[in-house]
């Protein structure tokens, strides 16, 4: 159903399972701040591709529609944000703001505690 798929992993690339993963120029790698990535979803598990190429490793990543993150210390969400988008700070957190376009977009907010933040991913 497409809920867990199988990407190739950018050389170099250490994702570590839990991790927001995006897709940058093809591969899989985690989430930093940077502009231009595709949200892609969780990594369900670890892989080290840090001594690899393009593609000599493989990840599994779920692309459920829902997913949790960290909220950003610098650039937090708020309640008050509910329904706007949120933005990748890095494999764990999501941010309120693009960074003044340094940020590339996560997806839409939908719910905001004092654990994290639950975002409906604007999946690549």
């Amino acid at each position: 159903g497409g809920h867990l798929v199988a990407l190739a992993v950018a050389a170099g690339a250490m994702i570590h399972g839990g991790a927001i993963v995006v897709v940058d120029a093809g591969y899989a790698n985690k989430a930093t701040t940077k502009i231009g990535v595709k949200f892609a979803g969780i990594a369900e598990e670890a892989v080290d591709n840090t001594g690899g190429a393009n593609g000599d490793k493989t990840i599994n990543v779920r692309r459920e529609r829902v997913f949790f993150a960290k909220n950003s210390v610098g650039d937090p969400i708020a309640q008050a944000d509910l329904f706007n988008q949120c933005y990748l700070e890095d494999d764990e957190t999501v941010a309120k703001t693009n960074g003044g376009n340094t940020r590339s977009l996560a997806g839409r907010i939908i719910q905001v505690d004092s654990n994290g933040v639950w975002f409906e991913g604007e999946l690549a």
